[in-house]
């Protein structure tokens, strides 16, 4: 069965001004598909057709021979990830189980922000920065090019693309305005909870 393009939880418009149409246009309707087109053509013929994104990505991690695999089956996965950490009115302030684990491993919302700005913004070159759970703890990492926290034992929360496909139309190379607009009024905190439920042992501070 061949990989299909996910469709966008929302209008192309629907997170404007903040992200524009034209860059979803471009990013999810050429730069994603460009990856689930270049993906199926690789494992075409092959067991891994008809395995998931996840397996995919994780049999092929540190295989040289199957690098293309690896980094077309990521950036799959990576974007679909990225466009559902996103919303409408996003922002905003986390409640719940999200917000006292945020409080307790980064000390508040504000350093959070802080802290996963300059993740964003010195990753060098292409990649993307992540909140993660790992351990029962809350962690942002950043990750080059299409690798992904899922091969390391990591739960993601939310992830922002700071590939230059993502921002440049808006924001040029104004990367930290991207970023900062991310965290400001689009992140969708609902999503990333949803996600921190799904794990175990998670030990929140009461």
């Amino acid at each position: 069965m061949a990989f299909t393009l996910s469709p966008l939880p929302y209008d192309k418009s629907a997170l404007e001004p903040h992200m524009s149409a034209k860059t979803l246009d471009f990013h999810h309707g050429k730069h994603h598909q460009a990856y689930v087109t270049a993906l199926n053509d690789l494992v075409k013929g092959t067991p891994m057709e008809s395995q998931s994104l996840e397996a995919i990505i994780k049999a092929t991690v540190k295989d040289e021979a199957k690098a293309a695999i690896f980094h077309n089956a990521a950036q799959v996965w990576n974007h679909t990830f990225f466009w559902s950490s996103m919303k409408p009115r996003g922002g905003g302030t986390p409640s719940g189980n999200l917000a006292q684990a945020i409080t307790r491993d980064f000390g508040g919302l504000d350093k959070f922000k802080e802290k996963f700005k300059a993740a964003a913004v010195g990753q060098f070159g292409s990649g993307w920065a992540w909140l993660v759970a790992e351990r029962g703890t809350l962690k942002i990492v950043k990750t080059a090019d299409a690798d992904t926290p899922i091969t390391s034992g990591q739960v993601p929360l939310a992830t922002l693309d700071v590939w230059e496909h993502a921002y440049y139309l808006d924001y040029q190379n104004r990367r930290p305005d991207f970023v900062q607009a991310f965290l400001d009024h689009l992140v969708n905190w609902e999503f990333a909870a949803t996600h921190l439920a799904e794990v175990k042992h998670l030990a929140v501070a009461k």
